[in-house]
């Protein structure tokens, strides 16, 4: 049986060219496998546009958020086998192994992050390949902070507004990748492309 696709392989699919389009028919999964790169790109793209504007990204339409890498890196190298893992940590700003990597090749393939929009605050992991979340930190709110209630509508609540915060952030994550499609599938790609290079380098050089 086909896997149902997600929300992201659904924003994937709707920039492949005919032919690919086509392969539907295959697993999902295994079209994930092969489009893994984008998610490695993206999460790539996602550090840069951090540091681009001191962490302040904006979202058309919804405003800006404050995007922040923060300890936790995984990078890798090579494929299936032969392939190497790299991980990093330390703070934002001391995340040496990680540039000193992306100068080498090495793809960066899972990061912990905190997104922050108004008084909400989400903590997580992403790995890029197939865009899951771990360790998810949601924000805390009154409801949250008082415990389980003092009745059942008072619990359901509260797990209700869990449910909406989880998928406000998968609705930030979402826009956001979208916003990287727009730019990765146009001819503006080449500049960005060379920037983000620049901004490689010059971490780089810097660590």
């Amino acid at each position: 049986m086909m896997n149902k696709p997600n929300n992201l392989v659904l924003l994937i699919l709707k920039y492949l060219s005919e032919n690919e389009r086509g392969l539907v028919g295959m697993d999902l999964v295994d079209l994930m496998v092969e489009k893994r790169f984008l998610g490695q790109e993206f999460l790539t793209w996602l550090w840069w546009k951090s540091e681009e504007r001191g962490g302040s990204v904006e979202i058309p339409g919804f405003g800006d958020i404050t995007v922040v890498f923060e300890k936790h890196m995984l990078l890798e190298y090579g494929e299936g086998e032969y392939s190497e893992k790299l991980v990093c940590t330390g703070l934002q700003t001391e995340l040496k192994e990680a540039r000193t990597g992306l100068l080498m090749g090495k793809k960066l393939e899972q990061a912990r992050i905190q997104i922050v929009k108004d008084t909400y605050e989400w903590n997580f992991t992403l790995g890029a390949a197939l865009f899951e979340f771990r360790n998810v930190r949601l924000p805390k709110t009154a409801a949250t902070e008082q415990g389980g209630g003092n009745s059942d509508e008072e619990t359901e609540g509260m797990i209700l507004e869990r449910v909406f915060l989880f998928e406000e952030l998968v609705r930030i994550i979402n826009d956001l990748f979208r916003l990287f499609l727009k730019v990765r599938i146009t001819s503006d790609w080449s500049a960005e492309l060379q920037t983000i290079r620049g901004w490689v380098h010059a971490s780089g050089e810097q660590s």
